[in-house]
């Protein structure tokens, strides 16, 4: 009979004798989540080895680790899964939900350990084939370059059809690593979120270290022969204590020399004419983009010398922008040389969420 609130344990007896009764997560939680989570709750509090007398410490342990076993059972059986050839996904909270995809936390069992796992999930069928293109890029930049590069795109997992129940559509979904899996500290930002706490504009020696890194992800990317094609606030993301960068959102790439496939209609204004007109897009495609999106950052702020430097990266003639990332980097250095002298390292920080 599944057990009920009432039937929880109320002393440490009564709770490693309910454990060693229960043979399945159903002996000991009930059906309803709430009182499921009481009852786990006042389990790990009875059983907890720090209560435990010291001669019983290494069989608490053993209990413990029992009950969260069981309990992990428990919450992964009452969330949906997505299975694969290769794995298991159990899905949690919704993260997010952007102009083509929702991101979902996932986990999944591998070698008796379990890992977290971020599923994009397209909200359209009709954007399948841009998860795929997001896929086939992810996949090329990590096979090609320095292996330090890497940290500057997202890592793929797999990419796979997914079946909807119920309404039979298939969705291309996209399992990737989370970034706070990678850097434990968390604490990435949008350049966007950048944005939105300096309305009055960026200091530009605060943006030098994130348009260098841009650029440097650009020239990876690049090489590897893959425009971008959407380098805008929301797709470049900021580690502020380690002056780190990752550019997410590949859907919107292509090789270099065909058409962007499509645009993020909100930022219409800020892609150059070869991709609103449709025309092959080039590395100069994703530096417009980039010199676009780091002007806005700094708005007012931005030096005159700087002002210029970036009106020759937007120029709306294609040919004239500058095609090599790695070239405009030690441009964009000397600039900087002789703007503000030595390079130095300039902490920057994030203003802490509201509880």
């Amino acid at each position: 009979m599944t057990p009920t609130a009432a039937d929880a344990p109320r002393t440490r007896a009564a709770a490693r004798t309910a454990l060693s009764a229960a043979r399945r997560p159903a002996d000991l939680f009930p059906d309803d989540a709430a009182a499921a989570a009481r009852t786990h709750r006042r389990l790990a509090r009875l059983l907890h080895p720090d209560t435990a007398p010291a001669a019983e410490r290494p069989q608490a342990e053993a209990e413990f680790a029992r009950l969260d076993a069981l309990w992990q059972q428990h919450t992964a059986a009452a969330r949906p899964t997505l299975t694969t050839r290769r794995r298991t996904y159990t899905l949690g909270a919704t993260l997010a939900t952007g102009d083509l995809a929702v991101l979902r936390e996932a986990s999944y069992e591998q070698d008796g350990t379990r890992h977290r796992a971020l599923l994009k999930i397209p909200r359209a069928v009709t954007d399948n084939d841009l998860m795929e293109r997001e896929a086939q890029a992810l996949d090329r930049l990590a096979r090609h370059g320095d292996r330090r590069h890497r940290a500057y795109a997202p890592r793929l997992l797999e990419s796979f059809r997914h079946c909807e129940a119920g309404t039979g559509s298939e969705r291309r979904v996209n399992a990737l690593v989370p970034l706070d899996s990678l850097v434990p500290s968390g604490g990435f930002h949008t350049l966007a979120e950048v944005h939105d706490t300096h309305p009055d504009g960026l200091d530009p020696r605060d943006a030098a270290w994130m348009w260098r890194r841009l650029l440097t992800a650009l020239g990876w990317a690049h090489r590897a022969g893959r425009v971008h094609g959407a380098v805008l606030p929301e797709h470049v993301l900021i580690h502020p204590g380690l002056h780190g960068l990752v550019l997410v959102n590949w859907c919107y790439s292509t090789a270099l020399g065909d058409r962007i496939p499509a645009l993020v209609e909100r930022h219409r204004a800020a892609y150059p004419p070869e991709v609103t007109g449709r025309r092959p897009a080039t590395e100069a495609t994703d530096l417009h983009l980039a010199s676009h999106t780091m002007a806005t950052l700094m708005g007012e702020r931005t030096p005159k010398p700087m002002r210029a430097f970036l009106r020759g990266c937007t120029l709306p003639a294609e040919a004239r922008r500058p095609h090599d990332a790695w070239q405009l980097l030690a441009e964009l250095d000397a600039l900087l040389d002789r703007l503000y002298g030595p390079r130095t390292f300039r902490p920057f920080t994030m203003p802490a969420p509201h509880p």
